[in-house]
């Protein structure tokens, strides 16, 4: 009995250390890019983390009421967890950093978001030209020329309808508002 105890707690300590690793961003692209073939959509990959403030702020506009339905009906959504507090480097999607440097993203900021086709084929980045001529991560879009950015993008890698993307421009709008 004594050893089916320790087997048991054995098998409950290995499965708990299992569960407790992130799946591969490889595997969440391809798996993303599978089902965006399969529902004529394309990819949005938000790089984040737990302790980034405007991460949230960026899944909660778009998880707003008014936005969420139009991105569903346009983008398998998949976030990849990177640049994760010491004591949460397990949750990190292994191979997010490469991902990250592969798209230019590693001396970025988070959130910096990727938009593919379902083949792979990279539409957009989360980074526009700034004044000083060198391209800059807009992350979760809410100045004016950085939701005017991601409005554009939006546009040619969607099917959004002027009312939707009014709805998201109103919406980004208000997170300057509330800083």
């Amino acid at each position: 009995m004594k050893k089916l105890f320790i087997s048991v707690i054995l098998l409950l300590l290995t499965y708990a250390g299992y569960s407790q690793h992130a799946v591969p961003a490889d595997k969440v692209l391809k798996e993303a890019s599978a089902l965006a073939a399969k529902e004529h959509k394309n990819v949005f990959i938000i790089f984040h983390a737990s302790w980034c403030g405007w991460c949230h702020k960026m899944d909660t506009a778009m998880n707003d009421a008014a936005c969420k339905p139009a991105f569903e009906k346009n983008y398998v959504i998949r976030h990849i967890t990177v640049k994760e507090a010491a004591e949460k480097k397990n949750t990190e999607n292994p191979g997010g950093m490469e991902l990250l440097t592969k798209y230019n993203g590693d001396k970025e900021g988070i959130p910096f978001w990727l938009v593919f086709q379902p083949d792979g084929k990279l539409l957009a980045d989360s980074r526009m030209k700034g004044t000083d001529g060198a391209l800059h991560n807009i992350g979760c879009p809410a100045e004016p020329a950085e939701i005017a950015q991601f409005l554009e993008i939006l546009k040619a890698s969607s099917h959004m309808t002027a009312d939707e993307l009014t709805a998201i421009e109103k919406r980004f709008g208000e997170i300057a508002r509330h800083n």
